[in-house]
């Protein structure tokens, strides 16, 4: 298999082997803290070589953007080319997308990374915080706007920028849930009933006539 070039990790691609890898990488890092994800630590818990580990994701930089990406991906939109968009799949692609974020965001690997960066965000020379932006963030962001402007071209969404569409559903789904979970509050008991509220609302400022009347359509042929 050729290497997971890191320039290529804010997409995915990688091997059941090398996500097992991954996931061992962003255990070290939730129990020991950076200090602890050294290459020799990862090839001893991971059981595999450190060329191994230079080959899929280069050096240290590469390995830290394969985690926030392979971290990311964990938020599903359910994107299928040529689907055709439903009020019912619509519906159904934002509420995963919700329920997964709100979960991502909550666990001890994101809540890690994310108190990790703000850490070294004084720190000279760390690019932890960018990565984070540009491999694990935006990633996501993408996918959910590609799925927002799907929405709108099946008329069952309306809306002058896409961008600020995406950005009103985030807030509407996170609020300031990750603000106090960082500071160290429980995350929610119920991410179901948070995705339902917030789709709702995002709905109601954003869904069309066409959403609304297919939505009842579909409700009354169950």
């Amino acid at each position: 298999m050729p290497p997971v070039r890191p320039e290529a990790a804010d997409t995915p691609g990688f091997s059941p082997r090398q996500n097992a890898v991954l996931e061992q990488a962003l255990r070290l890092l939730v129990e020991g803290g950076e200090k602890a994800l050294t290459t020799s630590g990862l090839a001893r818990a991971a059981n595999c070589s450190k060329e191994s580990l230079y080959k899929w994701f280069g050096d240290r930089e590469g390995l830290l953007s394969a985690m926030i990406a392979y971290q990311a991906s964990k938020v599903r939109t359910h994107e299928r080319s040529g689907e055709r968009l439903t009020a019912d799949l619509l519906r159904d692609h934002l509420e995963l997308f919700a329920r997964d974020l709100l979960e991502v965001l909550a666990g001890d690997v994101s809540l890690a990374l994310n108190r990790l960066a703000i850490g070294q965000s004084s720190r000279e020379g760390s690019k932890l915080g960018k990565l984070l932006l540009e491999h694990g963030r935006r990633q996501i962001d993408r996918r959910a706007m590609a799925l927002i402007e799907q929405g709108k071209r099946a008329g069952l969404l309306r809306f002058e920028n896409a961008d600020a569409a995406y950005h009103t559903f985030y807030g509407l789904i996170v609020s300031d849930l990750h603000v106090r979970m960082l500071l160290g509050e429980p995350g929610l008991k119920d991410n179901v009933l948070q995705a339902g509220r917030a789709i709702e609302a995002f709905l109601t400022l954003h869904g069309t006539q066409k959403q609304s009347a297919d939505a009842l359509s579909a409700f009354a042929g169950r």
